[in-house]
């Protein structure tokens, strides 16, 4: 969930304290083109004003029309399909060939939304289940790697809440701004640092802190593909016992602070004391971050979530190494 379709629940749920009816509208499916994915928010509340965005805007101009019109006074999920045919496309701003179709589900007690944000603000990834007979949602967990939206004849199931991760090593000056940079980009951020002089200082709203060994919380972590790590404590003892976990698994992104020189230095620690073999060792980002003359803890933590980006997306110059760090 990306942070405009969280701002259309916060919206929505205080439109709800206001005790103004909320129609709430969720992308289901998509046939060519679209101008936003799958599970894409939109709301409507009963006097027309629009949270979110489904279109470049036809489609929210139809919904308040409809709503004014007493269309949209619906008391359980309903669904409804725009740019059937290219007439109807064109008219509601799809590219040539694009349908996208709606569940509207108007908003209440039953819906849990409230309860939904709560756990969100805590960081959490969330399944929510809608009963379409009833308009009823129940929240579970949300299973390691599920990011899909489905749809059937009786429910639809979404998933909310950070889809990708980052486990940062050491909660230093830097780590302050790498992760509330990754909060904004919607990371689900962990913080672990065993030295009770850093970590007790540290307090990020919706960022875990652990004080366990880095090791042991990057084994407990179970990193897949939509997980980074990224060493930042300068201290082999705590960056290469997380590495040399790190660099086993999963994680899209691996990354340790540090300057060329310490760099080969560390490689050759993790193949002679951890045994990582060569192609282990090559995943490592180090330097860490794309070179773009960054010099202060904000500029790095810039260049380390630059590079990340440009990993996930296989980016030209995604592997380039930056200048000594610190």
């Amino acid at each position: 969930m990306d942070n405009l379709d969280l701002n259309v629940l916060r919206t929505a749920a205080g439109w709800r304290a206001e005790a103004r009816g909320v129609v709430l509208g969720t992308i289901t499916r998509t046939w060519g083109s679209a101008p936003r994915p799958v599970g894409s928010l939109v709301a409507v509340r009963d006097d027309g004003q629009i949270a979110g965005s489904v279109s470049g805007g036809c489609i929210e101009d139809d919904l308040v029309a409809q709503l004014r019109a007493g269309s949209l006074q619906i008391d359980r999920p309903t669904p409804l399909r725009y740019g059937v045919g290219a007439e109807e496309a064109r008219r509601f701003g799809l590219p040539c060939g694009g349908t996208l179709e709606l569940m509207l589900e108007p908003l209440g007690p039953q819906s849990g939304v409230d309860a939904l944000l709560a756990r969100l603000e805590r960081g959490e990834r969330v399944r929510r289940t809608l009963d379409l007979a009833t308009g009823s949602a129940t929240l579970t967990d949300a299973e390691p790697g599920a990011d899909t939206l489905t749809l059937s004849e009786t429910h639809l199931v979404s998933h909310h809440g950070p889809q990708w991760r980052l486990l940062v090593i050491g909660a230093g000056q830097m780590t302050d701004y790498l992760a509330k940079m990754a909060l904004a980009l919607d990371y689900g951020v962990t913080v672990c640092d065993p030295r009770a002089e850093y970590a007790d200082g540290f307090d990020i709203a919706g960022v875990t802190l652990t004080r366990d060994m880095p090791d042991d919380v990057v084994i407990a972590f179970k990193a897949d593909g939509a997980t980074a790590i990224v060493a930042l404590t300068h201290d082999p003892k705590l960056d290469d016992l997380a590495l040399m976990e790190a660099l086993k698994g999963a994680a899209f992104y691996v990354g340790a602070i540090g300057s060329r020189v310490n760099q080969g230095k560390r490689r050759a620690r993790l193949s002679e004391h951890f045994g990582l073999t060569e192609a282990e060792l090559d995943r490592l980002h180090g330097p860490v971050g794309l070179d773009i003359g960054a010099r202060t803890p904000p500029e790095i933590a810039l260049s380390i979530l630059a590079e990340m980006t440009a990993v996930r997306y296989r980016a030209a110059g995604a592997k380039a190494e930056a200048g000594c760090r610190l």
